[in-house]
């Protein structure tokens, strides 16, 4: 931290006569037409005097320390860390080491892991294929098989996606130029990728983020009642019998789940997409006219797969147009998803508690300071995940001799004109503030790259958790901690 004794007297020297020179002119200059007029902005005369007279680190110094006496941070648990890439040096820094709650920051290690792992040019597939003979009227005598990847976009329309309707109408197009106009056996779902939908929710579960409640897929019943609370009621709605709903603990308002399963344990799923893709696909076949005999029916493993033809294929977005989606919004899913993902490509098991490991050995792989981390899910639901502002700028320095950095980095939400960081940084350090944004109930974080004006490409964390007032004053905050290092 910067010694404000060595220079405070003196600064307060220059300011107090640059304050009475200012006053001298205005007696000269003064008229009565600006008393009507609704305080002037000017620039304070001390901040001049001081930026004149002080280096762009002492300023940045400066401005940590001012914080640390702010009401809305002095009681906060927050950590800050610039550091410059080139040097590996830290510029300015405060309560670096000390292990923080990230919140969204940690899709920074999820999408990374998938990224180096598969690619950015990595997609998923979805094919349409079948068995059998097509006779000379058309028919076929055998099945038509929906083979599934695990594409966490299919049919949602997120970055780029077709939507179910795309794909159907696809799928039925492929059928017409195989002159497929009845299907005499089923349609089989072939996704051996999945396991089940139903896991445990990640420890301290978080229920709301950025005023959106959120359950994400699993269940509550291994929730410590000590740490969350969760009350469960039937809808008042007669209309509604199956319908059930949680309480987030933070505000009182019931938000609609799929199912619940009693004794306070409440269980939701995704929508299995490739039961949805099949079912709607057979549905559209026979409102055009094309006879399906058979039904829609699961097969996830065949220890003598039947000889097939491949119809259609259908090709998700790029693992890099997913992986900027998921920045830009912070989507949850998509993270989780990507987690299970790269579980399953080096474990064979697509499952959250293999996607974990997965992702820590690859930190550890490229060196990262696992000294206080804690990764428990892809997404940063969970407030056991823990990260020091440290290893974060480390990390996101170490990535950029990466070959897909450029794609990484333009993942990121840009300060004043995108994604989550489009309120933010509105006018100073607008287009300069590339960062992954995180937000939980007393946690907001930032950790990205910033461009100086000067042209440096410096490296940043700043995290607070547990902090007083409004989400918006703790966002105030941390632009006044930022703004200065614009200047190094």
């Amino acid at each position: 931290m910067v010694n404000f004794r060595k220079y405070i007297s003196g600064v307060t020297v220059l300011a107090a006569g640059f304050l009475f020179a200012q006053s001298t002119v205005s007696t000269v200059l003064y008229s009565q037409n600006y008393d009507n007029k609704a305080g002037v902005n000017l620039p304070s005369p001390i901040a001049a005097v001081e930026k004149a007279i002080l280096s762009p680190k002492e300023l940045v110094d400066i401005s940590v320390n001012t914080m640390m006496t702010d009401p809305v941070l002095k009681n906060a648990t927050w950590g800050f860390v610039v550091y410059d890439p080139k040097t590996k040096k830290i510029i300015s820094s405060y309560n670096e080491n000390t292990p923080l709650v990230p919140a969204s920051t940690t899709k920074l290690l999820t999408t990374e892991t998938a990224m180096s792992m598969l690619g950015e040019n990595y997609r998923w597939m979805t094919q349409l294929e079948y068995s059998g003979e097509i006779d000379e009227n058309g028919t076929l005598n055998g099945n038509l098989y929906i083979v599934g990847s695990g594409d966490p976009s299919l049919g949602t329309n997120k970055a780029g996606a077709w939507s179910y309707k795309d794909i159907v109408s696809d799928f039925a197009g492929g059928m017409a130029r195989e002159g497929i106009k009845k299907v005499n056996g089923d349609i089989v779902i072939q996704t051996a990728l999945f396991k089940g939908n139903i896991s445990a929710l990640p420890e301290n579960v978080v229920w709301l983020e950025n005023n959106n409640y959120y359950l994400p897929v699993g269940t509550t019943k291994e929730i410590n009642p000590a740490n969350e609370k969760l009350i469960v009621k039937k809808s008042m709605n007669p209309a509604a019998d199956k319908k059930f709903f949680y309480v987030s603990p933070y505000v009182n308002k019931m938000v609609y789940a799929e199912k619940y399963d009693g004794n306070g344990t409440l269980t939701t799923k995704l929508p299995d997409a490739p039961a949805f893709l099949a079912n709607s696909f057979r549905a559209s076949l026979v409102k055009s006219g094309v006879a399906v005999t058979g039904k829609v029916t699961p097969k996830m493993t065949d220890a003598s797969p039947e000889v097939r033809k491949m119809i259609s294929a259908y090709k998700s977005p790029t693992l890099g147009d997913i992986i900027y989606y998921t920045n830009q919004r912070s989507d949850n899913s998509l993270a989780e998803a990507l987690l299970k993902t790269v579980g399953y490509f080096q474990m064979g098991d697509q499952t959250s508690e293999s996607g974990r490991i997965v992702v820590n050995n690859h930190l550890k792989d490229i060196a990262f300071d696992v000294e206080g981390l804690n990764y428990m899910d892809g997404s940063g639901l969970s407030r056991s995940n823990k990260v020091t502002p440290i290893s974060q700028v480390k990390y996101l320095s170490s990535l950029m001799d990466e070959k897909f950095y450029k794609t990484y980095f333009n993942s990121l939400p840009i300060g004043g004109q995108s994604g989550t960081l489009k309120g933010m940084f509105v006018g100073e350090g607008n287009g300069q503030v590339f960062a992954k944004t995180g937000t939980l109930n007393k946690v907001k974080t930032l950790a990205g790259y910033l461009k100086t004006n000067s042209g440096r490409t410096l490296v940043f964390s700043l995290m607070v958790n547990n902090y007083a007032g409004s989400v918006g004053q703790v966002k105030s905050k941390m632009e006044t901690i930022l703004k200065p290092t614009l200047d190094l």
